[in-house]
């Protein structure tokens, strides 16, 4: 199967629509290419103008809701790349990935959490979804998204 395929199964099974414009909430450009290396800003939880996972990990909401939001994010990088590239197939390696999460002060899971979008950058891409990762709990983020996460990639060419 393809990186593309790959993608769309697993956007299929989050309920993510692929066609959909991805909105940005700022005056800043969500993805930004220096030659081989493209830099992604961050990404919370958002299908369609809903950001559909909101609060803090350890109070209201569980590991499993805050794992699935860092896979929705996950899901809107890789159509950020995919759309930039023309195809995932152009992605080299994922250099980095960095995720944070609005957590109660007692919430310890961090990196649990990011455990989930590192494992949908692997299903997808395969050895080049391998990263290094910081993970951070954070008081709050944007639109109150339990999880936002922004990575740098590597192209082919």
């Amino acid at each position: 199967m393809s990186r593309d395929e790959l993608f769309r199964q697993a956007a299929d099974a989050q309920g993510y629509p692929l066609n959909d414009e991805i909105l940005v909430g700022g005056n800043y450009a969500p993805v930004l290419r220096d030659g081989r290396h493209l830099y992604l800003s961050g990404q919370v939880p958002r299908i369609g103008s809903t950001v559909v996972v909101t609060g803090r990990a350890g109070a209201g909401v569980s590991l499993q809701q805050a794992q699935r939001a860092a896979q929705i994010c996950t899901l809107r990088a890789l159509a950020l790349l995919q759309r930039e590239l023309g195809g995932l197939e152009d992605v080299r390696q994922i250099l980095r990935l960095t995720v944070y999460v609005q957590c109660a002060p007692d919430f310890t899971q961090h990196s649990e959490v990011a455990d989930a979008a590192s494992a949908l950058l692997q299903q997808v891409l395969g050895p080049a979804g391998v990263h290094t990762r910081t993970s951070v709990g954070v008081y709050q983020l944007p639109k109150n998204a339990t999880v936002e996460l922004d990575l740098i990639a590597a192209a082919q060419v």
